[in-house]
């Protein structure tokens, strides 16, 4: 008999740890539902789940991002629906002054009524947004050239010796003869020294003491002049309008996964419902939209021919209009497909991952019960080891 080393009691204490561990890993299975709830459960099998998880939620968000995308589409369809209906009706105009019945007079309130509508379709492609995105002035098409814009700053008040402006980041200083009432057109090299790169940029006028300093053809940028003074009337940017690029819908869980969009500019301009030269009006009685400024002159139907010849150009407006309709809505019906594609793909990855990380809580359950059975033998069988060493006192009785 020995007491220094109790083996028995040893070897159960050892199973009664082994047990113990192995119910607790079942709880923590059981209350988490998941069979990987770290990575030494299983190292492999996280890393592959992870791998799905990360494919799931793009895809989930691929399909969130497609719902968008028809929604975006579905405004500028929409709008252009509208500006068909604008075309028919300018159709019709034109069909009626196309016939003599009518007076010059008759053909007069036409007209008004065709520049009214020509103003409205330029309305609806400077102003259908889309979270404040422009859809239909030519921006969302790779086709849109870029336009450059011109800056002019403009100073009231005279300038006199010594007095500043800073031109493209460059300050300036007017020279002794930079008296308002002496200078003159394109004086700029007189205004503020030899600088003769800066003549060739810009052009300075002067009249009636008001000096201006325009950026020249070719020399065009969307940062205007800026002057130290403190008697500076405007510094009015024309920006122009940057280089159009197709709409990017993100419709898949992995890089270049995309679907690319154009659209193209729907206004009078681009469907030549606008123009200079035969077949337009002499005047410039249609607006941008926004306003009531003419800019523009629209079709002509003063007269028979011109009323002809309008019906034409309307008639392949509608056209244009009709077939940029039809790209958006194949491109619509498309995503409707890709949505269900994209929902089918992240059901079929989840149940996947769920075999891999979730677990069988019938199967855990019947562990669980096993292990605490295991453990309260093992803490039974352990208070008897530790009662095996109390025979020695017998012995010295």
């Amino acid at each position: 008999m020995i007491i220094n080393h109790n083996i028995a009691a040893l070897n159960t204490h050892r199973q009664l740890s082994s047990a113990t561990n192995a119910q607790s890993k079942s709880m923590e299975k059981l209350a988490s539902g998941m069979r990987i709830n770290k990575a030494g459960d299983d190292a492999a099998g996280l890393a592959i789940s992870e791998k799905m998880r990360g494919q799931i939620r793009g895809l989930d968000q691929a399909s969130k991002n497609s719902q968008d995308a028809i929604s975006l589409i579905s405004t500028a369809e929409g709008a252009l629906n509208e500006t068909t209906d604008i075309l028919q009706r300018m159709r019709e105009l034109a069909t009626q002054a196309s016939t003599d019945t009518n007076t010059t007079t008759d053909r007069g309130e036409i007209q008004k009524e065709m520049d009214s509508l020509t103003s409205e379709i330029n309305r609806i492609g400077n102003t259908t947004e889309f979270n404040t995105q422009k859809l239909l002035n030519g921006e969302k098409d790779s086709a849109t050239a870029a336009v450059a814009g011109k800056s002019t700053l403009t100073l009231t008040a005279g300038v006199a010796a010594n007095d500043k402006v800073t031109i493209d980041g460059v300050e300036l200083t007017f020279g002794a003869a930079a008296a308002s009432a002496t200078l003159a057109g394109d004086a700029l090299v007189t205004l503020i020294g030899a600088n003769t790169e800066l003549n060739d940029k810009y052009t300075v006028t002067n009249a009636a003491g008001v000096l201006s300093i325009t950026q020249k053809a070719g020399s065009e940028s969307s940062t205007a002049p800026t002057s130290s003074l403190g008697t500076v009337a405007t510094a009015a940017t024309d920006v122009g309008n940057a280089a159009g690029a197709g709409l990017q819908f993100q419709i898949g869980a992995n890089e270049n996964q995309s679907l690319t969009l154009e659209i193209a500019d729907m206004r009078a301009s681009a469907l030549k419902l606008t123009g200079t030269g035969a077949g337009f009006t002499a005047g410039t009685n249609v607006s941008n939209g926004t306003d009531s400024a003419g800019v523009e002159s629209g079709l002509d139907v003063s007269n028979a021919k011109d009323a002809s010849a309008a019906i034409t150009k309307i008639q392949s407006a509608i056209d244009t209009v009709s077939a940029e309709r039809s790209k958006l809505g194949a491109n619509q019906n498309r995503l409707e497909h890709t949505i269900n594609n994209l929902g089918t793909s992240s059901e079929n990855l989840t149940a996947a991952e769920s075999r891999i990380r979730d677990v069988d809580m019938a199967k855990e359950m019947m562990n669980q019960t096993k292990n605490s059975i295991l453990s309260q033998a093992a803490q039974a069988m352990l208070a008897q080891a530790n009662q095996q060493p109390q025979g020695v006192l017998q012995l010295l009785r």
